[in-house]
């Protein structure tokens, strides 16, 4: 993807979390708990949900392959985070950047894509329940889910050959802990313009395209429990989507503020704050807030303790 006489640069120098050997240290082990955290809640996910009869449903398939993507999602970068905060040398080659960068943006728009499909699926559920068997079938499900994997994927190509293209004379220090889109923007010493009109709009149509299918799911559904006629089951009805809709709230409240922005003349260091919430912190409540939210995993999970 990047030859030799496209750029002058050949590694770059992840600056992190600047800070003191204890510093360091502390926060290699505050990721590495996190990042194991993170790994036994989204397999525990997987693995109740695969060998329990009972969440043969679309609704648990895509459970699966959400906590499947936050699994690919943080291993990512955090490996490369901890071996960069106990190691004396913070460099990354161009190419190594580059597939980084590639793999955290394309499994981030497959959480968008994956978030509205959840969405669209518990609005067929709650509003149209006596269709719902025949509309979302497992072909239809594996097609939607197919669609978000393959869209998150094509749909940073783009940005990624056009960041290929770019020079960069130096200096080759990135204001962050993985490889960012913005902060490499902001080290090339080439125009920019397209890239940032490319990754402006791709990231308006990912994030308030696959927001707004979300949100008019939502709305649908609220409408449809408020005209239940008995109060008392409305705490029911609501609570086949909780979970989702407090992954979303998350999810959205942090991304929207990174991505929707039309230029690269913004706070890095602020990005970076946001970024460890929205990177780090939403797969690992993923697993917690599904599990304490659904009746039937915990059953299936206390049962399970009980027993050893």
């Amino acid at each position: 993807m990047v030859t030799g006489n496209q750029t002058n640069v050949k590694e770059f120098i992840l600056l992190g979390f600047p800070g003191s050997w204890y510093v360091q240290t502390s926060l290699f082990m505050l990721f590495l708990f996190m990042y194991l955290l993170t790994l036994t809640g989204n397999i525990t996910i997987i693995a109740v949900v695969g060998t329990h009869r009972l969440f043969l449903t679309p609704m648990y398939y895509f459970l699966c392959n959400l906590s499947f993507l936050d699994i690919m999602f943080t291993t990512a970068y955090i490996p490369q985070t901890l071996a960069h905060l106990v190691s004396q040398s913070k460099s990354i080659s161009f190419l190594n950047c580059l597939m980084q960068m590639y793999f955290v943006f394309s499994l981030g728009c497959i959480e968008y894509f994956l978030l509205a499909v959840m969405a669209y699926d518990r609005y067929l559920a709650i509003c149209h329940p006596l269709h719902y068997s025949s509309n979302m079938n497992s072909t239809f499900s594996s097609l939607l889910a197919f669609g978000s994997w393959a869209g998150g994927f094509l749909t940073v190509c783009v940005p990624a050959f056009l960041i290929s293209r770019l020079t960069f004379c130096g200096p080759k220090i990135i204001n962050h802990f993985f490889c960012d889109i913005d902060s490499w923007i902001v080290l090339s010493c080439t125009d920019t313009h397209i890239v940032e009109m490319m990754y402006f709009t791709l990231s308006f149509i990912v994030v308030l395209g696959s927001f707004s299918v979300t949100l008019v799911s939502y709305i649908y559904i609220i409408s449809t429990i408020l005209k239940i006629p008995s109060p008392q089951y409305w705490p029911k009805a609501f609570s086949t989507c909780s979970a989702h809709l407090t992954v979303v709230v998350i999810w959205y409240g942090c991304s929207i503020f990174l991505y929707v922005k039309p230029s690269k003349q913004s706070s890095l260091s602020m990005n970076k704050v946001v970024t460890l919430l929205n990177t780090v912190m939403t797969p690992l409540l993923n697993p917690f807030i599904y599990t304490l939210r659904n009746k039937e995993i915990k059953d299936i999970l206390r049962k399970a303790f009980c027993a050893t």
